[in-house]
């Protein structure tokens, strides 16, 4: 069943937010705790929503909440609506003043000149008396010490004292390239990977530990070990794809190795944590126009992109 927004007319907005955060957060609780509203309230929003879509969206179980067939419809459709809507807002709210100033930006190596590089410069474009930095670095730079508006991370919050909204979600894979597959074999199952060379990145705490969960949930620990390691993202995925093991990467980063069929796709039927995309930000009474822009801004653009 694919659903709209527009057969939803009962539903208000803040129910449709909810939905949203629940489809993001995993769980009522900690959408809840997003939204700054009680349990009782998030979980009222959800049987409003599903009562006037006559369907299922959302398969709780005591831990966590996954999205149905419709759900995932439903979500795809109305996430860009709402930021959208917050984008539109934004906008109105500053139509009487004049967005202007340095925005200081903070990323990863490599995410950063493919992805947020030109929304930058998209930005800039929008807001003409405004400038921007972009400082991109392999380690994460704590905000109180760079100085940056936004710091754009990959992983889970480092600081509770930060402000955190979520851009997306990170894909992780395992990878290898045919040359190596054929020399030394397969690995079927995460265990496998004790007889076989594994680049690891050495600046990672327990980089030498790898976990998996089976399809069934069943989760597994390998300690792994090899003859080459680095602490950059990207000498370990050429590593790889030049034949010295096995890598774990973002599939972002390893997508265009993949369609030039220089490395493969290994233990598939075993998943990898994903990783969140956030920005981040110092708690401030009162967040300038251009960070809490920008901050839509890139939420709206990346929320769509298969990362």
């Amino acid at each position: 069943m694919t659903l709209s927004p527009a057969k939803m007319d009962n539903g208000s907005l803040r129910d449709l937010e909810v939905f949203v955060a629940i489809a993001e957060e995993g769980n009522l609780t900690a959408a809840a705790r997003r939204l700054d509203r009680s349990l009782q309230a998030v979980s009222r929003s959800l049987q409003v929503l599903e009562r006037e879509a006559g369907t299922l969206l959302v398969a709780r179980t005591t831990r966590q909440c996954r999205l149905t067939t419709a759900g995932e419809q439903f979500y795809t459709r109305i996430k860009q609506v709402l930021a959208d809507l917050a984008m539109a807002r934004a906008e109105l709210a500053e139509h009487a003043t004049t967005v202007s100033g340095r925005l200081r930006i903070c990323g990863p190596t490599l995410f950063g000149p493919r992805y947020i590089a030109p929304l930058v410069a998209a930005f800039l474009a929008r807001y003409p008396r405004l400038t921007a930095s972009l400082d991109l670095s392999e380690e994460y730079d704590d905000p109180a010490t760079s100085g940056a508006d936004v710091t754009i991370r990959i992983g889970e919050t480092p600081d509770s004292n930060l402000i955190a909204r979520r851009l997306g979600t990170i894909r992780r894979v395992t990878f290898a390239s045919p040359a190596y597959l054929e020399a030394r074999g397969r690995p079927l199952r995460p265990a496998d990977l004790k007889q076989h060379d594994c680049v690891v990145r050495s600046s990672l705490p327990e980089a030498s530990l790898w976990r998996y969960r089976s399809k069934r949930g069943v989760e597994e620990s390998v300690q792994v070990r090899g003859r080459f390691e680095s602490n950059s993202t990207a000498a370990i995925n050429d590593a790889v794809a030049s034949g010295l093991g096995i890598g774990r990467a973002a599939y972002w980063q390893i997508g265009e190795l993949v369609q030039q069929r220089r490395v493969e796709l290994i233990l598939t039927d075993y998943e990898l944590s994903p990783l969140p995309l956030q920005a981040l930000w110092l708690p401030t009474r009162r967040l300038p126009a251009r960070t809490r822009l920008f901050v839509e801004f890139l939420a709206s653009r990346l929320e769509s992109v298969a990362l």
